[in-house]
């Protein structure tokens, strides 16, 4: 029939147990008439333990060698999923990310993909055997091993299925799809069916978990449909592609979070051309992303510039700008890490007006102030205390009738 890309997270494999049923799964797709590949996570928790333990063992961690010590949670799971297969009858084997012929850049911990040599994968496809391989890693052209970050297993298995040609990349995880809110913040949240990649996109970059981002992006490039699913429940979940039929838009589809970054604000900014250049160029060298960006109104000819960072980015970002500052004549710099964005997101608000009104004046009935401000075609997204997020998603989800 054709060929699908299985991805299990690792609440999948947690267990002999789970592992077990996820053979039985594998298994039962095959009797169906599809080949498969499978990817696989590392066990439960076993990647933050590996981490742990590197920081017991040591307070200097080497790239190179953190990612040889993270790969090996992966490489545990694709032998035990192999040897669950051959105890159902099913011809299997496993293979490393270089094994695998995933080729990528030299940046260790978090490397991009370059190339997929899947040669290895067509043959054992060819000889009747399912892949099974080790997410999250690859080799790089240097031959060192490498890991492509916090949820490369997903961009592991869509770079598979692209490079593989299959017709679909099912990412299996604890939850049953993708929601218009998060379930533990919003009970009445429901599940929806379909959405597109740049829905998707936004949801995966304003705090939405199920789909790690550059996955997404990999699946909108190469046109690979996905399909979220549970592996706990295997019910059908939610189907991210290409398009979305008009039928289903809706014109606001999710609510999200992200208490993920903090902000700075840098006062008395003089106000004059190359200025703010200098600052975010200073920014981008150091490989420091920015988010929203806020520029008041120019007084006296200074302005106050405020913008987002990464948690984990606050003290590169605080050292830059604090150096710069006086270089430029700005005035003083404070960082405000008590804030949280939230966002809603529809392909539909491209062509509905008052969409933004509704938003403001449905946190204004809460007392909610906006604080900073973002927008593209199919999202708007505001910062607010951290505090407030949560009351402020439920506020979001009912007053767009998302429940329903």
């Amino acid at each position: 029939m054709g060929l699908v890309v299985q991805k299990y997270g690792g609440t999948s494999v947690a267990d002999a147990e789970r592992i077990r049923a996820v053979a039985d799964h594998v298994a039962r797709t095959r009797r169906t008439g599809e080949d498969v590949v499978v990817v696989v996570s590392a066990m439960g928790k076993t990647t933050d333990d590996l981490l742990r333990l590197a920081s017991d063992v040591s307070a200097v961690q080497p790239g190179r060698e953190l990612d040889m010590l993270l790969t090996a949670g992966e490489r545990i799971s694709m032998a035990l999923l192999c040897m669950a297969l051959a105890e159902l009858g099913v011809a299997s084997a496993s293979f490393t990310g270089s094994q695998a012929g995933i080729i990528t850049d030299g940046h260790h911990t978090n490397a991009k993909i370059l190339e997929v040599r899947g040669d290895r994968l067509r043959e054992a496809l060819a000889a009747g055997v399912v892949p099974v391989v080790a997410g999250f890693q690859g080799v790089s052209l240097d031959r060192d091993v490498t890991t492509l970050g916090r949820g490369g297993s997903d961009t592991t298995a869509v770079a598979l299925a692209a490079a593989l040609g299959a017709t679909t990349c099912e990412i299996y995880t604890d939850v049953t799809g993708v929601f218009s809110a998060d379930p533990r913040v919003v009970p009445e949240a429901r599940r929806l069916r379909r959405v597109s990649f740049e829905e998707m996109l936004e949801i995966a970059a304003t705090g939405g978990r199920v789909l790690a981002l550059r996955s997404v992006e990999f699946a909108r490039n190469h046109r690979v449909p996905l399909h979220v699913r549970s592996s706990f429940t295997w019910e059908p979940g939610t189907w991210v592609t290409e398009e979305v039929p008009d039928m289903e838009q809706a014109i606001v589809s999710a609510v999200t979070s992200d208490a993920s970054e903090a902000k700075l604000t840098i006062s008395g900014v003089p106000d004059r051309p190359g200025i703010a250049a200098s600052l975010f160029r200073a920014l981008a060298d150091a490989a420091v992303n920015v988010d929203m960006i806020v520029q008041n109104t120019s007084h006296d000819g200074t302005t106050d510039i405020s913008f987002t960072v990464p948690h984990t980015a606050l003290k590169t970002a605080l050292a830059i700008v604090g150096e710069l500052a006086p270089k430029i004549d700005a005035g003083s710099v404070l960082a405000d890490e008590d804030v949280a964005q939230v966002s809603l997101v529809g392909a539909g608000m491209k062509t509905n007006p008052g969409v933004t009104a509704k938003m403001f004046e449905a946190l204004a009935g809460e007392q909610i102030n906006i604080e900073m401000i973002s927008t593209s075609p199919i999202r708007v997204s505001c910062m607010v205390r951290a505090g407030l997020a949560e009351r402020a998603v439920r506020v979001l989800h009912q007053a767009f009738g998302l429940e329903g």
